[in-house]
């Protein structure tokens, strides 16, 4: 018969927030910040088409919100094209696991409803908090604030806070001008951000 362990066994309320650069991960480390956690930024180069661009705007957006960013290039990593990329968030949750500090208890993405992908749902959400949960005995749970919100909501959100539209960064395409074509721009038309 298992135990259910609390949720987090860890006294600490320190999360570790996977930083792209784009609105949905800024808006999550200033929510958690703002929720009362500690909150430091981890910055990964998985061979994204975007990956220059994501982390200048993710070193921009960590200074100007005051959060530490650690960057970390995982190699050898093929060049993925824009679009989904099968496997990624659960890659990207396990990296930040990897490079995590003990006293991380929760590891955070900007995630939220609408994307069809797999790994934006919340059957994903809570096999991935599971795993996490077994892997640390209890003390690293998943946070997802945003699983519920819509895009707008998210964009909502960090427009009411005053955050710097200015310095996120979100077309799959890795252009310094954004394409306008991918699906991140055209959420971004769309939602006039």
């Amino acid at each position: 018969m298992s135990k259910e362990r609390p949720f987090p066994t860890n006294p600490a309320r320190r999360a570790m927030v996977l930083l792209s650069g784009g609105i949905d991960s800024a808006a999550c480390a200033h929510f958690l910040g703002r929720d009362g956690y500690e909150v430091s930024c981890i910055f990964l180069d998985y061979g994204q088409a975007a990956a220059e661009a994501e982390s200048r705007a993710s070193k921009a957006l960590a200074e100007r919100l005051g959060f530490t960013l650690s960057s970390h290039k995982v190699t050898p990593a093929p060049t993925f094209k824009k679009g989904e990329i099968r496997g990624r968030n659960a890659f990207l949750i396990m990296a930040a696991f990897l490079f995590s500090s003990p006293s991380i208890s929760v590891i955070a993405l900007g995630v939220h409803s609408g994307p069809p992908y797999y790994d934006c749902s919340p059957a994903f959400a809570k096999i991935m908090d599971r795993v996490l949960e077994e892997y640390s005995d209890g003390s690293i749970r998943l946070h997802m604030p945003f699983l519920y919100w819509t895009k707008k909501n998210v964009v909502d959100y960090y427009r009411d806070a005053g955050l710097p539209m200015e310095l996120t960064y979100s077309c799959e395409m890795g252009h310094p001008n954004p394409c306008g074509r991918c699906p991140s721009c055209r959420d971004r038309r769309i939602l006039e951000c």
